[in-house]
């Protein structure tokens, strides 16, 4: 039997060694972040990605292999756990092939074959499922079972009770229900219908709606399961019942025996009444899984880009959090994201109303400097966007952008705003959060549970504690990838950095206010409650912009100091050449000399000596930096100015399994359906484009009443 480093080197294709050392460092606590930046020769450079599959999935091996334990234990309690069957359960690979060979052992409710075994009816089934060729016919074998006393009246009643038993014998049985499950993976049909038909609803295309099982595509298996649990919809799997019964026939009878026209009738009563519904409730729970992992998968893809997305820094910046009757709600933020003033226009009341707050917020503008312009996407924004085209037209130079504002009520109503700030009505700290969405998304996204950010579908039909693993675990790759400066960060940002917990992150906080700006990364070492554990995988991932040390302001981690020191000896370059960036030449002189030599010489492994090269040329950099700018507006463009055949320019909102959805200035996001994403087959759109991708695309169609924009990328 393969040990379980052997089936996760298999599945990742990835050498044996490099499991083994991921599954050692995984179990001495250290982080993901940690393992996938500072343990690069361990493990042959995974990334981040294809290490939390590896620690998800060797939380499942292990406990597929626990529960083997308990399986056997349980059985061998009964006195029946055989040498066969053992060795069967140990090579069982699925928690659902485990179960199955456990089915005949499990203690039940009472059932049929139950009340017949208190009968005293076992060892007529059990003469009869031998089905010996010179047996006696089973008419013949009940007389001697007949028992008014235990209610066989009759050989009728003896029988029956036999039927019964076999019928759940034959449900049973791991191997039958392991074949059925294969054939109703590739043949079942999947049919939907309506269980109101006269009444319309967002569920109509599943109203007569026929697919194989094989074909079903995860969105439309949540599609299904939400309609049905709504009420709109009636869903059943339909699998050939003829081509079934011939697989439980061949499998279970043995032809020619006087008992084989009973064998048959009991297999038949097995399948309706036992195995078919137990099958498709099983199918459906595994499909319903796979489709949540996929729609999981999706929603921590399209994450990850949109907490990456560049920042706008370094500007005054105003955001506005549109509004009917409560007004539109404003908030001016300092380049740091400290709030410099606030205020309520009302835009969408009357011409007037709008002129005033247009004189209202161009005061604003010219006292403050404002740059830039962040509007939340919510109700009224486009009514608050048309008045803001009008007002940059009063500030050149003055730019905006439509801010996806998912989340932005979730936090403002949370504890943690009203802690940021308690001078702030709920309405104000959402105009703060827009705002500061445009300086830095990362920071400001991080404060928001990841479900609410609204990068998926279905997330509240997801597994809730799958769904938060998942994307905690993107949020978490994300601010290690960017690292944070330990001087201006968050509890909430500084909570997600590899090694640090709520608590730990309030300490750094009240260290930082009680005694100043940290001055080194050593410095660290003196927040309480931080041990040298903590300290280890927190370290590279924090930067100290202030120390005197460049390397504390790089994502070199102190333990490689020394190297990245002699590193630098090696080519003839001091750490006052790193801080004056004057070692643009340094790869070429490594290369020189020889990557496997100078890494051997500083005693640390090739792919850190690169990591080092790459920090020590780019001091207190953001990854992020490198990433396509975001599309800053002056004009708006509605509905009715669309035609055919227009070419834009949008960035993308969201990618799901038929599509992207793509706002191009306009109020209502565009959909490029997955048919127009590219010009040759793709699977998923995510091949393709990411969310805050910035794309050309061509309009198709305009729908002013449906509010539908039709749009293709591979015609642009």
């Amino acid at each position: 039997m393969k040990t379980i480093p052997q089936l996760l080197a298999e599945e990742l294709g990835c050498k044996e060694e490099y499991v083994n050392n991921v599954v050692s460092l995984l179990d001495e606590g250290n982080t993901i972040p940690f393992i996938a930046r500072y343990r690069k020769e361990a493990h042959g450079a995974m990334d981040d990605t294809t290490l939390r599959t590896l620690e998800t999935r060797l939380g499942y091996l292990r406990n597929l292999q626990t529960r083997r334990e308990e399986v056997k234990a349980s059985i061998d309690a009964q006195g029946k756990l055989t040498d066969e069957l053992s060795a069967a359960i140990d090579r069982a690979l699925t928690l659902a092939e485990v179960e199955d060979l456990y089915r005949p052992y499990k203690q039940k409710p009472r059932t049929r074959a139950t009340v017949a075994k208190e009968k005293g009816l076992e060892p007529l089934a059990q003469a009869i499922f031998e089905q010996q060729m010179q047996m006696d016919p089973p008419e013949v074998l009940a007389k001697d079972y007949i028992n008014p006393d235990l209610g066989v009246e009759t050989i009728e009643d003896a029988l029956a009770g036999a039927s019964d038993i076999i019928a759940e014998r034959i449900s049973d049985d791991a191997e039958l229900r392991k074949n059925l499950r294969t054939m109703m993976q590739k043949r079942a049909l999947c049919q939907s219908r309506a269980a109101k038909p006269d009444e319309d609803s967002v569920y109509r295309l599943y109203y007569a709606f026929d697919q194989p099982v094989a074909k079903l595509q995860s969105h439309q298996i949540l599609a299904l399961n939400r309609g049905e649990k709504e009420g709109f919809l009636k869903v059943s799997l339909d699998l050939d019942r003829a081509q079934a019964m011939q697989l439980v026939r061949r499998h279970v009878v043995e032809p020619g025996t006087p008992a084989m026209a009973f064998l048959i009738a009991a297999a038949e009563d097995s399948f309706d009444r036992l195995l078919a519904p137990s099958m498709e409730r099983e199918l459906r729970t595994s499909l319903t899984d796979t489709a949540n992992e996929a729609a999981i998968g999706n929603f921590a893809l399209n994450l990850r880009p949109l907490l990456m997305q560049p920042p706008v820094k370094g500007f005054v910046t105003m955001g506005l959090d549109p509004g009917y009757a409560h007004g539109c709600k404003v908030a001016v933020i300092d380049a740091t994201g400290k709030v410099l003033d606030t205020t309520v226009v009302y835009p969408t009341f009357s011409e007037r109303k709008k002129q005033e707050a247009i004189d209202s917020l161009k005061k604003l503008i010219d006292r403050y400097g404002v740059r830039h312009l962040a509007i939340g996407n919510g109700t009224a924004s486009r009514e608050t966007e048309a008045m803001a085209v009008e007002l940059i037209r009063k500030c050149p130079g003055v730019s905006y952008m439509i801010v996806n504002e998912a989340g932005a009520s979730v936090y403002s109503a949370s504890k943690l705003a009203a802690e940021e700030f308690p001078q702030y009505d709920v309405n104000l700290r959402s105009a703060v959060s827009i705002a500061r969405r445009l300086q830095d998304p990362l920071a400001e996204l991080v404060k928001i549970d990841p479900k609410a950010i609204g990068v998926g579908q279905y997330q509240h039909d997801m597994p809730q504690k799958q769904l938060d693993d998942a994307l905690c675990g993107v949020v978490e790759d994300c601010v290690n990838a960017v690292g944070v400066d330990i001087n201006t960060a968050s509890p909430s940002l500084l909570q997600r950095v590899s090694g640090l917990n709520a608590t730990t992150a309030k300490n750094v906080v009240a260290y930082r206010e009680e005694n100043g700006a940290f001055t080194s990364r050593a410095q660290i070492k003196k927040v309480p409650k931080l041990g040298p554990k903590a300290f280890q995988q927190c370290a590279g991932f924090l930067r100290v912009p202030e120390s005197k040390s460049v390397l504390d302001n790089t994502a070199v981690h102190p333990e490689s100091y020394e190297a990245a020191k002699a590193l630098l000896a090696l080519s003839g370059y001091t750490l006052a050449d790193v801080k004056e960036s004057r070692i643009s030449d340094l790869p070429e002189r490594i290369k020189s000399y020889g990557e496997g030599k100078a890494a051997a010489e500083i005693g640390v492994g090739v792919p850190t000596l690169r990591d080092i090269v790459s920090e020590l040329l780019k001091p207190g950099r953001d990854v992020r930096d490198e990433l396509p700018k975001p599309i800053l507006r002056t004009d708006v463009l509605e509905m009715k100015d669309l035609t055919p055949g227009m070419v834009l320019t949008g960035t993308v909102r969201n990618v799901i399994d038929f599509g992207v959805f793509v706002d191009i200035g306009v109020h209502q996001d565009g959909l490029v359906h997955i048919s127009q994403v590219a010009d040759k087959f793709i699977k998923h759109p995510s091949e393709v484009v990411s969310v805050g991708d910035v794309v050309k695309v061509v309009v198709l169609e305009v729908d002013e009443k449906k509010k539908r924009i039709s749009l293709s990328m591979k015609q642009a």
